[in-house]
């Protein structure tokens, strides 16, 4: 994709599938702008229990790293690269300075931030408010591949749908007596797309 010019200075970074690019308490040294993959935040508890907070990919800056960066505070949460990522990567000083001096690189900031917000806004009434099998069947048909194959473990699903393994385990149990899906070791294959759309329609 195309580089926006007040980021020409940036220095170009390759991140590996897997790779963490912060935890909680690391402190923040650099504004990262996604050319091409995608990268995940989750939110740690302190029984280990993680939540999904957002993805961010091509084109997307992360929220939390600006936030830190503006309030000088150290990272809450980790984050950890989905695929293979490229990504522009910028100093504290120079983010400062130029914030101060770009309208475009503002523009961009807090443009990203507002609407990250908003998605997280959506995501914690998700959270609150949506019934589990809701949840849960809807983030299975948006991991799907054509084939209707989904490669997560119980527990990074329950993760992004904001529960606990034990009950996802318990539901996808359930979901293949009932013939919706197949489970297998490191992911299940959708038997019944239609099943399940009813189920993220309706919920429990």
């Amino acid at each position: 994709m195309q580089i926006p010019t007040f980021l020409a200075k940036a220095h170009k970074v390759s991140l590996q599938a897997g790779q963490q690019v912060f935890t909680a308490g690391d402190p923040c040294r650099n504004f990262y702008y996604l050319l091409e993959g995608s990268v995940r935040v989750d939110l740690i508890a302190r029984n280990g229990k993680s939540i999904m907070l957002y993805r961010f990919g091509a084109g997307e800056t992360c929220i939390l790293t600006t936030s830190c960066l503006l309030g000088g505070a150290d990272y809450n949460a980790e984050a950890h690269v989905e695929e293979e990522t490229i990504a522009l990567a910028m100093p504290h000083h120079e983010f400062q300075s130029l914030l101060g001096t770009s309208e475009g690189f503002r523009k961009l900031v807090f443009g990203s931030f507002a609407t990250r917000l908003a998605s997280m806004m959506n995501r914690i009434d998700e959270v609150a408010f949506s019934p589990l099998d809701n949840r849960l069947a809807h983030r299975l048909l948006e991991l799907s591949n054509e084939q209707g194959q989904v490669q997560a473990t119980h527990e990074q699903l329950a993760a992004d749908i904001g529960s606990a393994r034990e009950v996802v385990s318990r539901r996808l149990g359930n979901w293949q007596k009932s013939s919706l899906i197949e489970r297998y070791r490191g992911g299940l294959k959708i038997v019944s797309k239609k099943g399940l759309t009813e189920k993220m329609k309706f919920g429990d």
